[in-house]
């Protein structure tokens, strides 16, 4: 446990126990879901500010959710809900007057009548309590938090009436950092729309000049990437291999959060990424299957994996000119004609992509519309950059604000 600060007097240092009326989790076994029922709610349907996604979550039966609420896994209003499995760190209040249950990925906390909802939840977003946590997490494939710790984490605790003094104070502080946040948010919105816009007016206008050919006549050659399991996947192995998360909800590559694995030589010859290789995500959630991007790195053996398929084309196609249609209007509603989806996953495969329509001007129109998309998606990229950073100053001084609340310096 991190070392105890000093306190101001009338606060005293207790435990996450010590304030709760019962600290419990959710289902351990998954119920099977169904298409409409009751609420089953997991890690991944609460979003980083804390709301409850009710609409995209999965639902089970009236009997399945008798037996979990039995089971102690429905939270009431005013518990407070911890992410203590994956994704660890994510908060939320439960001030919904709607009957749901969790997974064991989410903790439920019950607060005591000496502690406030609110300030308890305040403090689990705290910088000190995530940090705290974070070193206590445990397990090898899948880290965690496990309840007895959770437990056991200590909480600065002035009286009632202060606590409600600060969490009044937080609320106001928070409302205008957050207000400034959006504002930023709506600028990287807008520089999307923007770039968006520019895509269909440039395709649309080449759609009316040049012919159509299909994906399957374009390309030269098509390969699914090596297969690892999670277990074969470490920071410390050789090869870095490039996962779905590594292309961005906009179509760009990212380095961030790459894994390592081995491979046999003929592996590494067989999947490796060379500059302007096109890189197609075939395996997502419905949502964001066919995603794509170039890779545009001279670099050496860097692999890819099997929700991704790698494209190489003629010498007459521009692969980051077919990389920008991708990003247009028409092209992303074929791909949406032709996604198969379950309940779980969606899928692009390639005996119905290669059928997909791209146009063709000759070469040099491809290269010179290249270089123009290439200024205005520069241009755009960093507006949107600048606005992150802005975004990030701001989240760092609400981390510093919840840091001094819980100090007494508020």
């Amino acid at each position: 446990m991190s070392e105890l600060y000093s306190l101001p007097k009338g606060w005293e240092w207790r435990t996450i126990n010590d304030v709760c009326n019962k600290v419990t989790d959710g289902a351990h076994k998954s119920p099977k879901t169904i298409e409409s029922g009751k609420p089953y709610i997991t890690v991944k349907d609460v979003n980083d500010d804390g709301i409850i996604n009710f609409k995209d979550c999965k639902f089970i039966s009236n009997e399945d959710f008798d037996l979990l609420v039995k089971g102690n896994c429905k939270p009431n209003k005013g518990d407070v809900l911890f992410s203590k499995d994956g994704t660890v760190g994510k908060v939320a209040l439960v001030n919904y007057d709607i009957d749901f249950v969790v997974l064991s990925s989410l903790a439920i906390l019950k607060p005591a009548e000496n502690i406030s909802s609110e300030y308890l939840k305040n403090y689990l977003l705290s910088p000190y309590f995530y940090n705290n946590a974070i070193k206590n997490k445990t397990g090898a494939a899948i880290k965690r938090i496990v309840l007895k710790t959770i437990k056991e984490l200590s909480i600065p605790l002035p009286s009632l009436e202060e606590q409600k003094r600060i969490v009044a104070k937080l609320d106001i502080l928070f409302a205008k950092i957050d207000k400034a946040i959006d504002l930023h948010q709506k600028n990287i919105d807008e520089a999307d729309i923007f770039m968006a816009s520019v895509l269909n007016d440039v395709f649309g206008e080449l759609e009316e000049k040049y012919n159509k050919e299909k994906f399957d006549e374009i390309k030269t050659s098509n390969v699914i990437g090596l297969v690892r399991s999670v277990k074969e996947q470490s920071p410390s192995l050789q090869y870095q291999y490039v996962k779905m998360n590594n292309i961005t909800n906009n179509n760009r590559f990212t380095f961030d959060n790459i894994i390592n694995v081995d491979a046999t030589d003929e592996e590494v010859r067989k999947f490796n990424l060379e500059k302007g290789d096109f890189l197609f995500n075939t395996r997502n959630s419905a949502e964001l299957v066919g995603k794509s991007c170039i890779f545009d790195y001279d670099m050496k053996n860097i692999l890819y994996n099997n929700n991704i398929m790698r494209v190489r084309f003629r010498d007459d196609i521009s692969s980051y000119f077919v990389s920008y249609q991708f990003g247009c209007n028409y092209l992303k509603e074929q791909l949406e004609n032709i996604k198969s989806a379950t309940t779980n996953v969606a899928a692009i495969y390639y005996k119905t992509l290669k059928e997909i329509d791209v146009v063709i001007p000759p070469l040099q129109i491809q290269q010179k519309v290249v270089s123009y998309l290439d200024e205005i998606s520069n241009k755009m990229e960093k507006i949107k950059n600048l606005q992150k950073e802005k975004m990030q100053s701001l989240k760092a001084l609400k981390a510093s604000i919840l840091d001094k609340a819980f100090k007494g310096e508020l």
